[in-house]
């Protein structure tokens, strides 16, 4: 049992079978008569589709159907559904156009789907889309964030004025410009949070069956929690009971918040597959996937730290421009407004905070959850204003900190947005993290640098992360007649090490061995609900629900021992995985006791089985925290930036398996390393192109731009949850970016650089020094 202990580093039990190459993904799944599904995308940024002719396409051998918004319409499939709903500070709605499967009568962005093309092969269905023929009547795009809402701008939907989707606030403003008055210093800053291209490894995919005789569909596609996608197609899209749905998800190649949302595809394979009476399989292909993936981030804030005249900090102002893109995605306006200002007090001790949310209409690709959703460009804003006021007041950027973290005596601390920290030690993690880092001897490094004609710098930022997801999750656990345990779950593994964490928990509490546990997931009619995954919710989500499901198979346990063992139910005992009676050697394990009752449950008798299924409530989410200290050399002649060291301490609360925990950790500050020095998405302010469509334009981090990241644990458990956990899927997205980008200022500081927004290319950096040489 030692060897799935929890706390253990534990290898994951899931990866000889995904390294061997026996994994099971989206598109390698073809039934018999499996049919392809292309689709064709607008090759304009807004334009109004004035005619489509479809003949040519149709008559070419092979060709099964070509569908338009015509044809949906017809069978009244209903438009994509955005699962939110916000109140503008008016009170009035926000705006909510009709985001259609198909493009009806106009396009809004390059890769606006105008058609689905089903034919028997690849080949066929491509040749078929090249055979269409639209006519477009191409109007003015408008694609650039910063001058989206000026007048005169162009309009992505005529009646959203202004391309205002909403204006949205929180927390009082009143009090906070009470504060901002009475301020002994005020520290303002604009910052860019740039938009990221998701580029999960592996791509989208959806393959529809559909049965006429049960009328039900089985959709196949690699999600992020299916009973999402089985709501939505069933009552908004079909206009069916849920029950006639069925989606499967195999396994998963990344989805880092992309793969949670209802797509066009998902609905056109399925509507396909009915009307063909075929299965229909859709897979993208990387350069579609620019086009047609929900991409991240992409805000313009400004920000405003007020500070007293002992450097404690007062009120926090932030006025936050949000792109939304041509449609709202499935969560979109929640990203940048309840998740992402729920963190902006961060560890910091505010009396007050205000947030005012901008969300705009551009013809850009729709703009949804990636990694951290929100959280990330919050605790960007807020780590990048406490440098700038530190640097502005000349005093130590650790101290600044240091001085306004809330205390651990101050636990549970109320944020002035209605966050409740149930944990934290924010002082002691910021002490381990400078001693991690080795930060008393930067001093020594950056003399070293210097001889070598470089300019090397120390960025710090300490983040704070709030969880999320669904309030309830459930377990089920199965004792199969094969000898193994099978334990149902409501979340969705793209990759994170599920499988490992609910194997440990599973052998902790029933003390069956590991190699005796098997995982299922990701089957709506199997396990009829589940809050998926997203927000890091996972872990504390789906090991509660294992907890008080493992709770029920031993009361369980107990009555069938007792009925095996011709026992009082109050005289057995559990320990270790086996079932006794109280002070005697008389007893069986767990698994025998499973295999006993269920072969006499079998013949018929009437005995007491330890099958269990339990739902457990959520009651409290889960903040996360800790320090990234990353250090950078400069090159000032060309400006290439190179991450010399990365180091990370983390209070991800108990850590039940810290080599998972640090895997995903080093995979979020490679995330967040390639949005602060990499990864630029540009569109083509005239047309609406996207000019960084691919791998050889859009620069993802590899492994030579990359440190060692050096993550150690500190942890102060969570009180709210009963394993005192508190997540660490995104943590490492979330601290990475502003601890670079506060190096790379540091590293400029003597030459006057004080300011610099992502991504910090080469470019970037050497027209930042070119500008101060000039100055």
């Amino acid at each position: 049992m030692e060897k799935f202990g929890l706390a253990q580093p534990v290898r994951r039990v899931e990866d000889p079978r995904l390294l061997r190459g026996a994994g099971t993904y989206t598109d390698d799944i073809a039934p018999p008569g499996t049919a392809i599904g292309v689709v064709l995308r607008s090759p304009h940024a807004a334009a109004r589709i004035t005619g489509i002719d479809t003949a040519a396409a149709k008559a070419i051998s092979g060709v099964l159907a070509v569908y338009t918004a015509a044809d949906l319409k017809a069978d009244g499939i209903g438009s994509l559904p955005c699962a939110v709903s916000l109140k503008n500070r008016d009170g009035s709605p926000q705006a909510s156009p009709p985001h259609p499967v198909l493009a009806d009568g106009a396009v809004h962005h390059v890769g606006d789907p105008v058609a689905f093309i089903v034919a028997e092969n690849p080949r066929l269905a491509r040749d078929a889309a090249e055979a269409i023929s639209v006519d477009y009547d191409i109007l003015p795009a408008i694609t650039d964030l910063a001058t989206a809402t000026d007048a005169g701008a162009a309009l992505v939907w005529p009646e959203v004025k202004q391309n205002v989707v909403f204006d949205w606030e929180i927390g009082n403003k009143e009090e906070a410009d009470a504060l901002f008055a009475k301020a002994a210093h005020v520290t303002r800053l604009t910052i860019v949070n740039n938009r990221i291209v998701v580029a999960s490894m592996e791509a989208r995919a959806a393959l529809a069956e559909y049965d006429p005789k049960s009328e039900r569909w089985t959709l196949r596609t690699n999600t992020q929690g299916g009973w999402l996608l089985k709501d939505l197609l069933s009552s908004a899209v079909f206009k069916v009971p849920a029950e006639r749905f069925r989606v499967i998800t195999p396994d998963v190649g990344g989805g880092f918040g992309m793969k949670i949302f209802l797509y066009a595809e998902h609905v056109l394979t399925c509507y396909a597959a009915r009307k063909l009476e075929r299965p229909v399989k859709w897979a993208s292909e990387r350069s579609e996937a620019f086009l047609a993936d929900t991409q991240g981030r992409d805000n313009i804030t400004t920000g405003e730290l007020a500070i007293d005249a002992d450097g404690k900090f007062l009120a926090l102002r932030t006025r936050n421009t949000a792109n939304m893109g041509a449609y709202l995605s499935t969560f979109a306006p929640y990203i940048p407004t309840v998740a992402g200002t729920g963190v902006l007090a961060s560890v910091y001790g505010f009396q007050a905070v205000y947030a005012n949310v901008i969300g705009v209409f551009t013809n850009t690709v729709p703009v949804d959850a990636y990694r951290g959703a929100g959280r990330p460009e919050s605790n960007y804003l807020v780590e990048r204003l406490i440098d700038a006021a530190a640097r502005e007041l000349k005093i130590d950027r650790i101290e600044l900190r240091r001085r306004n973290m809330v205390g651990p005596s101050a636990m549970p601390h109320t944020t002035p947005v209605g966050k409740v920290y149930d944990s934290g030690d924010f002082r002691i993690v910021l002490d381990a993290g400078l001693k991690n880092a080795e930060w008393a001897g930067f001093g020594a490094r950056r003399a070293e640098a210097e001889r070598r004609g470089k300019r090397r710098g120390i960025g710090l930022s300490y983040y704070l992360e709030a969880t999320g997801g669904a309030p309830t999750e459930r377990a089920e656990i199965r004792f199969a007649d094969d000898g193994f345990v099978d334990v149902f779950v409501g979340t969705q593994s793209t990759g994170q090490g599920h499988e490992t964490a609910y194997v440990q928990l599973t052998v902790d509490r029933l003390g069956v061995p590991g190699e005796k546990v098997r995982i299922k997931q990701g089957d709506t009619d199997t396990i009829p609900t589940g809050g998926g995954t997203g927000g890091a919710r996972s872990l504390y989500s789906e090991g509660q629900a294992i907890l008080v499901t493992a709770a029920t198979v031993i009361e369980k346990g107990k009555k069938a021992a007792a009925e095996a063992l011709e026992a009082a139910p109050a005289d057995i005992v559990f320990e270790q995985g086996r079932f006794s009676i109280v002070g005697t050697d008389r007893g069986m394990d767990i698994l025998t006791l499973a295999a006993t009752q269920r072969a006499r449950a079998a013949k018929g008798e009437d005995v007491t089985t330890l099958d269990a299924a339990e739902v457990a409530e959520i009651k409290a989410h889960t903040f996360p925290n800790g320090c990234h200290i990353a250090e950078v050399e400069v090159d000032p002649e060309t400006g290439v930036v190179t991450v010399a060291r990365y180091c990370v301490t983390d209070d991800v609360g108990r850590a039940i398996n810290p080599l998972v925990v640090r895997g995903q950790v080093h995979g979020g500050v490679a995330q967040g390393i390639g949005q602060a020095m990499l990864e630029r998405t540009s569109y083509d302010p005239e047309s609406g192109q996207l000019l960084s469509g691919s791998f050889m334009d859009y620069a993802l981090p590899r492994a030579d731009d990359l440190p060692d990241i050096v993550v150690e644990l500190v942890e102060v458990p969570c009180v709210s949850n009963p394993l005192g956990v508190k997540g660490a899927g995104e943590a490492g997205a979330v601290g990475s970016p502003p601890a670079v980008i506060n190096a790379i200022i540091d590293a400029l500081s003597g030459d006057g650089v004080t300011h610099i927004d992502m991504p910090a290319t080469p470019e970037a950096v050497w027209r930042a020094l070119g500008a101060r040489k000039a100055a």
